[in-house]
């Protein structure tokens, strides 16, 4: 396990080996971090990768082959060591094989390569997902980086807002007691494209909203003004802070598939939200986090 910086003029990132995890994102003039410190006392993590699950699989467990394994939530490459690829002045890259151990709960050969670049106040996270077996390669992928909100001391998490952009309202899935998606649909009314960091707004697990409602999530100061925005492609993401802890942070998730739905009985290959590639073939998706 090694930790790696990379940084420019304005901002610093260091990524840690295992997982290939985001674990620092400074501002060079103020010194302030935007990443959560992985505190266990809330969640200790900062930003792992998801893959090859994004969320839970009923019962634990999930049909692929003809045969049944079982699958903790989020997948595995959140706690294995990745290989550094490369490193240079702006941009650096990571890689995980698939071996032995992999094989035994997910029978896919796969090469997952997670690369992290600056640019002016922005890291790009990006993603690719190479098939070097001879059958199509099922997975889903996630990320799950969790910034500190409140922002600055003296303010409460209360008086910040989510920003979701241009649009008026923003509907979420609900999610079961045992993490799993419901028929359940909660709408939640934008004013400005803001909404509430509400003491109980997590009370019921995450947000997760999907069919590419908005591309943009932003967390706010108490004046509405963003200090952290994630831009992404992703067709769905979450957004979490643990229920009833007060945790001093928020993830803001971009997501390619998420939990099962409670009432799914299908494949893994049926699995909404999930992905392919074919034998050969290499899948590319990123995400942008811009510190303000």
């Amino acid at each position: 396990m090694a930790v790696y910086e990379v940084r420019n003029k304005l901002i610093s990132i260091s990524v840690n080996s295992l997982g290939a995890e985001l674990k620092s994102l400074k501002r060079l003039d103020s010194g302030k971090e935007y990443m959560w410190c992985g505190d266990a006392r809330y969640w200790g993590r900062t930003s792992p990768i998801l893959f090859p699950f994004v969320g839970g699989v009923k019962n634990r467990e999930y049909r692929t082959g003809g045969r049944v394994y079982h699958m903790t939530q989020h997948g595995f490459a959140r706690d294995m060591e990745f290989s550094l690829l490369s490193q240079s002045e702006n941009e650096i890259w990571f890689e995980l094989h698939w071996d032995e151990s992999t094989l035994e709960k997910y029978p896919y050969a796969f090469i997952l390569r997670a690369g992290y670049r600056i640019e002016e106040n922005r890291v790009t996270v990006l993603w690719q997902v190479e098939n070097p077996g001879a059958e199509t390669l099922h997975f889903s992928i996630g990320g799950h980086p969790a910034f500190n909100c409140p922002p600055e001391e003296g303010t409460e998490q209360t008086d910040c807002f989510l920003d979701f952009g241009p649009v008026k309202e923003v509907l979420s899935t609900g999610i079961s007691e045992n993490g799993l998606a419901t028929s359940r649909e909660d709408s939640y009314p934008l004013k400005n494209g803001l909404l509430p960091l509400t003491e109980n707004l997590f009370d019921r697990d995450a947000l997760v909203i999907e069919n590419h409602q908005t591309d943009t999530a932003a967390l706010c100061r108490k004046d509405g003004t963003r200090y952290i925005t994630v831009t992404m492609d992703a067709p769905l993401f979450g957004i979490w802070s643990p229920p009833g802890k007060k945790a001093p942070f928020v993830c803001i998730e971009p997501w390619y598939g998420r939990c099962d739905s409670e009432d799914f009985e299908g494949t893994l290959e049926e699995r909404k939200w999930g992905n392919q590639a074919a034998p050969g073939e290499t899948w590319e998706a990123s995400y942008t986090i811009q510190a303000e």
